[in-house]
């Protein structure tokens, strides 16, 4: 007599932990970390938001509940996905008269004539 096959996982992809520092999530049979610190929209969310992952397809990972798509890629080869931003100053853009520059007297008709 032969056993029965084992049925069709329903989830390709399963928060398994969560902890003070981050999740871990089981993707194709393989457990990966999400830290907190890489993965910010993550730390405030409700449980029941970050347990609720889905696999829309073969590539990324969507969680409805938070509108948070990451790469598959970037979870499992984040040297290739820097995180950092290099922000360059805009030189082109001024601060207007009334925002943050000094106040300014204005001479009364008279004084300018002196």
């Amino acid at each position: 007599m032969r056993s029965a096959e084992l049925g069709k996982r329903t989830s390709e992809v399963e928060v398994v932990s969560i902890s003070p520092h981050g999740l871990w999530l089981l993707i194709d049979d393989r457990e990966h970390f999400l830290s907190f610190r890489h993965f910010p929209s993550f730390k405030r969310a409700p449980v029941g938001s970050v347990l609720n992952v889905e696999r829309p397809g073969s590539s990324h990972l969507h969680w409805p509940d938070l509108d948070v798509d990451i790469a598959i890629e970037s979870i499992e080869h984040p040297e290739r996905f820097p995180l950092v931003t290099k922000v360059r100053p805009n030189k082109t853009l001024q601060r207007s008269a009334g925002t943050h520059a000094p106040a300014r007297r204005l001479k009364s008709a008279s004084a300018r004539r002196r």
